[in-house]
This record gives structure tokens, sequence and C-alpha cells, in this order.
């Protein structure tokens, strides 16, 4: 067995390494040991999905931890079931020296983050990813959130983790819809930051765990998303900084919020919001559309939606975005592509072309 591979984030306050591998299991129950040595409880969040397709994985960590099961899915990033994990956490006696296990996806991620983040006005947490998703986007960088009806994540705080193990083989039990959807995220990364990941995701797609590259590809990722954070760990840069990360992004969370959260996987909203900011980037002169041509083919060779499956409202759609988080002064920022590869931030764009862009992709 390999060792694992290490990225370190390095913000202002604080440095942590994220352990890629296959097998990680000994070694975060080492870390955890080393914990409740110097006496730190310790207690984990996870969802009802992982819980039960992970027996074995639990039956070590519950021997360490006592264990909250959320329900699985969007729906428990919301203010009922964060009071629940603060509840728990109170009940288990976490004290500042406390660390919270967040063992999920992105929902669980954010949860038990900003329970952590909260609990005590901050307690340490330990982000153990179970899905390609928050492998390669949600564990790395501190933000953690929930929704609310207003919109999606638009309560949080930016909490570091100590440590993130990313265990390729936790992937194993996930459905192909899941899997296709944490692709979404390092497709992102390729046409935002580094043409070469583009080019190996174009010449043989990745569909599954199995695939010899994907421990290289997520360490790839992570290097990517770490060097952004590093560099603008609370995205207050004036402009580019870690809001480059939200390419296609404006335009997802849009469709998740009018289609209602679940209706389309978290990557799927990305598929779609990609090959948007392609047509952006394109109509602003910035790329060809051969280069939207080729973003197509490759978030649909990877089981990804290019096109909306039903039809939304263009102006429902608008309000969304006017809603979204990264609205400044009344203005939508969008991000677009200089080429594939080179990503940039802009402070506003012609509303009538984001319409356009709508109803190209199939909203009326």
């Amino acid at each position: 067995m390999s060792s694992p591979r290490k990225v370190f984030v390095e913000t202002a306050k604080s440095t942590y390494p994220i352990h890629v591998g296959r097998s990680l299991r000994s070694a975060l129950l080492e870390h955890v040991a080393e914990l409740k040595a110097k006496d730190s409880l310790v207690a984990a969040v996870t969802d009802s999905n992982v819980y039960a397709a992970q027996p074995e994985f639990f039956k070590a960590i519950e021997a360490v931890a006592a264990v909250k099961v959320v329900p699985a899915g969007e729906t428990s990033k919301c203010l009922a079931t964060f009071g629940k994990v603060l509840d728990f956490l109170a009940e288990n006696k976490l004290d500042r020296g406390g660390v919270v296990l967040a063992i999920g996806g992105g929902v669980v991620g954010d949860l038990a983050g900003y329970a952590a983040a909260s609990f005590l006005r901050g307690v340490r947490f330990i982000q153990i990813p179970t899905t390609l998703l928050a492998m390669v986007d949600s564990s790395v960088g501190g933000k953690t959130g929930i929704n609310i009806s207003a919109g999606k994540n638009l309560v949080g705080a930016f909490h570091q983790p100590i440590a993130v193990y990313s265990d390729i083989d936790l992937l194993k039990t996930m459905p192909p819809r899941e899997f296709a959807s944490g692709m979404a995220e390092i497709i992102k990364h390729g046409m935002l930051a580094d043409a070469k990941l583009f080019q190996l995701l174009e010449a043989r797609s990745i569909l599954n765990a199995r695939d010899e590259r994907l421990e290289e590809v997520v360490e790839w990722n992570c290097r990517i998303k770490a060097t952004v954070v590093n560099a603008d760990e609370k995205e207050t840069a004036a402009s580019g900084g870690r809001a480059l990360l939200n390419l296609g992004h404006t335009f997802g969370h849009a469709i998740e919020n009018v289609a209602g959260y679940g209706e389309y996987l978290h990557g799927e909203a990305i598929g779609i919001g990609l090959v948007a900011a392609a047509m952006l980037s394109c109509s602003l002169g910035f790329i060809p559309e051969s280069d939207i041509d080729r973003i197509r083919r490759v978030v649909s060779a990877h089981k990804l939606p290019t096109h909306l499956s039903k039809p939304l409202s263009v102006d429902r759609l608008m309000n969304a975005m006017r809603l979204d988080k990264k609205v400044k002064a009344g203005v939508i920022r969008f991000v677009v592509m200089r080429r594939i590869g080179q990503a940039e931030t802009i402070e506003s764009a012609d509303m009538d072309q984001i319409c356009r862009i709508w109803r190209d992709c199939g909203a009326v």
C-alpha cells in the first residue's frame, strides 16, 4: 500500500494537513487516540446513508466517540437539525478542548463544521469526507454553514478543521449519480485553474472509485483549492481570489434554489452552471464557441446534465441570483474564463444576456 498523499492548507491562523489515500482508517483512529490521550472529548456527526453504508467503519468510530446520525440529504442543512447537533454536543459534555468528527459528504461537513464553529464559540473539528464532492471541495478551506428559505449557505462561519482525511476507499459504496456529482467540481477546477487537468478528463472520463488516477486527481484538486484558500481565506480579495472557485455556482445555486433543494444534486446543478458560465465567457469574447462544445462534452461524458431536465422560470432564476451571497451592493458577480485553465471575476454582466443564457439552458 502506498503512503498517503499530503496537502497543507496554510491560513493566517492555522496550518493543517489533508491526507489523501486508501485505507486511512488506522491513521484517523490513531489521531483520535492521541486527542483522547490529551483529555479531549470526541463526538462524531454523520448521516443515515453513510452510517448504513459503512458499518465496519462506524464500529471502529463508536468504540472511541459518540455518534449523531442525521437524516441524509440537503434538507438536513437547516436550523432545526443544526439545533439538534448542538444539543448532542452539549449532551456529550464537549468542552472547549473537544473535537467534532464530521463524517459524510458536504451536507454533514457544512452542518457539523458550523456546529463546531458555534458550540462554546468554537471547538476543533476534523473533516472525514465520504463523497468525492466533499473531498475536492467542501472539506477544504473551512467554509461551514446551513441553508435558510432565502437561499443556500446564507448562514455560516469560516472555521478551519485541524485535519482532513480523504480515504478513497470510502467512495466505493457511492451511488454512480453521487460520484458523478463530485466530478463537477473537478471539471470546474480544470476550467478555472489548470488546463492539463481539464485535458486529462477530456481524454478519458473518471466514472468510479476504482479508477487508478483518482488519488492523484483528488490530491491535484486539493492543491488547486488550497492554493486559492491560502491566498484569500475569507474571500475578501477585491477581484479573483477565492471567488474564482464559484465558477458556474452563481448559475448552479440559482437552479438548486428554484428547483427545490434535492431535485438536483449539487454537482448536477453545477454541471449546467459550468456550461452557462462557458456561454457567458464566449458572449464576452473570451473563449471560442468550440470551447463551449468541449466543456459540454466533458460535463456530459461524466454523466452530468448540461441542460435543465424540466423548464424553470427565468424570472425566478434571476431573482435567486440576486439573493446569492456573492452579490455585492446589489450587483451580481460572475466568474468567467479568459481561456480554459484561467478564470477571473467580473462585477457585472448584461442581464438580458444572462436571460438568454438561461433560455439556452432550458429555462422559460
